[in-house]
């Protein structure tokens, strides 16, 4: 087995919520993963109010996929 080293900011250390000095490739991949997926939900909900997306309904929701499916379709 290999090892190598990693340097993060104490900040990064934190946020990350890391409490451990010596982790797998595999545990670090998934703390990442997680942040990364929580950074791009917090992103998504920004932009659904921006849009305001998030005001529709759930049928509204379904007629604009359908009118993209629809309009992928006839191309």
């Amino acid at each position: 087995m290999k090892t190598i080293s990693v340097s993060i900011s104490d900040l990064e250390y934190n946020q990350l919520g890391i409490n451990n000095d010596k982790l797998s490739f595999t545990e670090l991949v998934d703390i990442v993963n997680k942040e990364i997926t929580k950074q791009t939900v917090n992103r998504c909900i920004q932009l659904a109010e921006k849009y305001k997306f998030s005001r529709m309904s759930l049928d509204e929701i379904n007629d604009e996929v359908k009118a993209v499916r629809d309009a992928k379709s006839n191309h």
